[in-house]
C-alpha cells in the first residue's frame, strides 16, 4: 500500500500522551467489528476455494473437498484434497472467480487472463475417508436410506453459533453495517444494485478498486433487566479502499459519504461527535494480491459474528460439509437464531464438538447472557439448561443430518464467501421447494418453529405460578 499524507474527518484531537479514545457514555461501551471487500486477497482466496467446491458438487453431490488457494503478484495456487467424479476444469474456475471479483488487468492488482495457476490438489487421504463414511457397527459401508444418520464429523473440533435481536436479521449491528458498507463498496465500482449514475450505465464510484476494508465501532447500552444489547450511537466508521490514482482524497472523502456510508447506516445512528476516517494511511492504488499475499480461512471472524459470541477456530471456505468446522458451525446459527426469534431471549450462543469417524456430538452447550425471557413477575421462564435441551429435541446435529436438513450437497458457497455466511438477507429467500440453493438465501437462516417448545413452558410457568 502506498502512503502518504492521511484524509480524516470529525477526529477527536486528544494529548499525545497514553491511550486516548473518544469515551461512550456513563455506563455504555464500545464494540468494534471489521470487513473486508470481495477483492481482499484473503477473500480472494476464500472465494476461489469455494467455487472449486461448488464446481464439484455440481457434478457430484458426494465430493470430498478440502481446496485451500493462496495468492501473490500474478499468481494463484489450489491445494489440498479432493475426491470427486467431477471432471471440473479447476484452471478455468479459478480464473473465472477472480474475474468475477473484477481482476481483470495488473494495474488492479491481478489479471485473471494472464495469471499463472498453479494446481497441487491430491486425493482425500484413505484414512479420513473410512472415518467419515456411514458405516454399519462392524466397521463395513453402508448403503440405506438412513446412511446419512450413520455419517461421522470429518474431525474433531468444536463450533459455535450466535444471534442477537439487534437487528431484522438477528446479527450484531457492528457487524452488520461493516459488512454492508464493504457490499456497497462494491456495489459502487460494478454499479450493481442500482449503482449508477444518472446516464444508467456509469457506476457511482468507478474509481474503487477492488480490495477494500471497512471498520465500525457503535456505542451500547446493556439493558439489564432483559440482557439485550441496544446499540445507541455509532462512534467511528473506517473504510479504506484501493482507488485509481488519479482520484484526490477530497473525492475519495466525498463520495464515500455520499454514495457509500449514507445508503448503508440509518441516520438515527449517525451525529455530530461520529468519527470517521477515510483511507487513513493517505494513498491505497497497490492492492489485490500484488500488494499482499492472500490466503484461505484467514477472515474467520468477518465469516461469522464480527467478534461477538465465539469461534472454534475451523475455518469455512474449500470444505466439503462433512468438515464439521463448517456444517456444525451453521446448525449452530440455525439454533440459535431459533431461540432468539422464537421469543426465548435476547440473544443466544450455541455450541457443539465432535469426534473425527463418531456422528453424535460430543457436547451440546448453549449461554443466554441472562437474556432468557421473563413472565409477568419479572422471573425467567427457563433457564440455560432447559434451551439446550429444546435445541437437542429440534435439530439433528448429526453431520450427515445437517447435510441433509440443510441441503449442504448443493453448490451455494461461493455466494457466501465474501460477506458473511450468516444473517445474509441481501440474498432472496428460500422457499423450502426443490429450487436449487445457489442464488438464495441458506437455510440455516429458515428458523425452525419452537411454537410447541413455548407453549409448553408457558404452560409450565402459569401452573408454577
Amino acid at each position: 500500500m502506498d502512503v502518504a499524507a492521511p484524509t480524516e474527518t470529525k477526529v477527536a484531537k486528544e494529548g499525545s500522551s497514553g491511550t486516548q479514545v473518544r469515551p461512550p457514555a456513563p455506563g455504555n461501551f464500545l464494540f468494534t467489528s471489521e470487513s473486508v471487500n470481495e477483492g481482499h486477497p484473503d477473500k480472494l482466496c476464500d472465494q476461489v476455494s469455494d467455487a472449486v467446491l461448488d464446481a464439484c458438487l455440481r457434478e457430484d453431490k458426494h465430493s470430498r473437498v478440502a481446496c485451500e488457494s493462496c495468492s501473490k503478484t500474478g499468481m494463484v495456487m489450489v491445494f489440498g484434497e479432493i475426491t470427486t467424479a467431477s471432471t471440473a476444469d479447476i484452471d478455468q474456475v479459478v480464473r473465472d472467480a477472480c474475474e468475477k471479483i473484477g481482476y481483470n488487468d495488473v494495474d488492479v492488482g491481478l489479471d485473471f487472463k494472464n495469471m499463472e495457476v498453479l494446481n497441487k490438489l491430491e486425493e482425500q487421504s484413505p484414512d479420513i475417508k473410512q472415518g467419515v463414511d456411514a458405516r454399519d457397527e462392524q466397521g463395513n459401508a453402508v448403503e440405506d436410506p438412513h446412511a446419512c444418520e450413520k455419517v461421522g464429523a470429518g474431525d474433531q473440533g468444536h463450533m459455535f453459533g450466535y444471534a442477537t435481536d439487534e437487528t431484522e436479521e438477528f446479527m450484531p449491528l457492528t457487524h452488520s453495517i461493516a459488512t454492508r458498507l464493504g457490499k456497497r463498496l462494491t456495489d459502487v465500482r460494478k454499479g450493481e444494485c442500482g449503482a449508477l449514475k444518472p446516464d444508467g450505465k456509469t457506476p457511482l464510484c468507478p474509481w474503487v478498486r477492488p480490495d477494500g476494508k471497512t471498520q465500525v465501532t457503535i456505542e451500547y447500552k446493556r439493558c439489564q433487566e432483559t440482557g439485550a444489547m441496544l446499540p445507541q450511537r455509532v462512534h467511528t466508521i473506517l473504510i479504506s479502499t484501493q482507488h485509481h490514482p488519479d482520484i484526490t482524497n477530497e473525492k475519495i472523502a466525498e463520495d464515500l459519504m455520499e454514495h457509500v456510508v449514507r445508503p448503508v447506516v440509518d441516520a438515527k445512528y449517525l451525529d455530530a461527535d461520529t468519527i470517521y476516517h477515510f483511507n487513513p494511511s493517505g494513498r491505497f492504488v497497490i492492492g489485490g494480491p500484488h500488494g499482499d499475499a492472500g490466503l484461505t480461512g484467514r477472515k474467520i471472524i468477518i465469516d461469522t459474528y464480527g467478534g461477538w459470541g465465539a469461534h472454534g477456530g475451523g475455518a469455512f471456505s474449500g470444505k466439503d460439509t462433512t468438515k464439521v468446522d463448517r456444517s456444525a458451525a451453521y446448525a449452530a446459527r440455525w439454533a440459535a437464531k431459533s431461540l432468539v426469534k422464537g421469543g426465548f431471549c435476547k440473544r443466544a450462543l450455541v455450541q457443539t464438538s465432535y469426534a473425527i469417524g463418531v456422528a453424535q456430538p460430543l457436547s451440546m452447550f448453549v449461554d443466554t447472557y441472562g437474556s432468557v425471557t421473563r413472565d409477568a413477575n419479572g422471573n425467567p421462564i427457563c433457564d440455560d439448561e432447559t434451551l439446550c435441551e429444546i435445541v437437542k429435541r429440534n435439530f439433528d446435529f448429526r453431520p450427515g443430518c445437517i447435510q441433509r436438513d440443510l441441503r449442504l450437497k448443493e453448490p451455494q458457497f461461493q455466494q457466501l464467501a465474501a460477506y458473511g455466511h450468516m444473517g445474509r438477507h441481501d440474498l432472496p429467500e428460500h422457499d423450502g421447494s426443490d429450487k436449487p440453493m445457489d442464488g438464495h438465501r441458506p437455510l440455516w437462516e429458515n428458523v425452525v418453529d419452537l411454537a410447541e417448545e413455548m407453549a409448553a413452558l408457558t404452560k409450565a410457568v402459569q401452573a408454577a405460578a
